[in-house]
């Protein structure tokens, strides 16, 4: 799907701003939910092959648009599933990608804001074919359904 650049004023930015998710929208998904917008959203697709792994190493190349929390908990279920990695190792890893963040704020993604213990997310990264992270991340990123699919179908293969 084509995309535009458009200008809106205070009182609109304001608006659709109040109505958005914090750290889950982008202005787009948050005025596809307030308007009566029906047709067919243009698709997330990632391709997994070594030309669109990430060129730090062992990272998919994931759509710049999605929300960082999606982003940081798919690259840490990535490296957990395909590596050598423990949660824990992937979880310093994804915050020293991300500028040297701190690992905190990177366990809060898989935690505080997906409602999740560490234990608990532990036990869904151990389930074979990751079934219920799929349906647990699917329904907190309801927009990102096919992306999630594809990653943990990468993952667990």
């Amino acid at each position: 799907m084509r995309m535009y650049q458009v200008e809106v004023d205070e009182e609109v930015f304001q608006f659709v701003k109040a109505h958005a998710e914090p750290l889950v929208d982008t202005f787009n998904s948050a005025l596809r939910r307030l308007l009566p917008v029906t047709g067919k959203k243009s698709p997330m697709v990632i391709q997994f092959s070594g030309t669109n792994t990430h060129p730090s190493g062992g990272l998919p190349t994931l759509p710049s648009h999605i929300p960082q929390k999606l982003r940081q908990v798919l690259e840490v279920v990535y490296l957990v599933i395909n590596g050598p990695y423990s949660r824990s190792s992937a979880t310093h890893y994804v915050a020293r990608h991300h500028g040297g963040k701190a690992p905190q704020t990177i366990i809060d993604k898989y935690t505080r804001q997906l409602n999740l213990k560490a234990s608990e997310f532990d036990r869904l990264l151990e389930q074979p074919g990751l079934t219920d992270l799929r349906k647990h991340l699917n329904s907190r990123f309801p927009d990102y359904t096919q992306l999630i699919d594809e990653v943990i179908a990468q993952s667990s293969k």
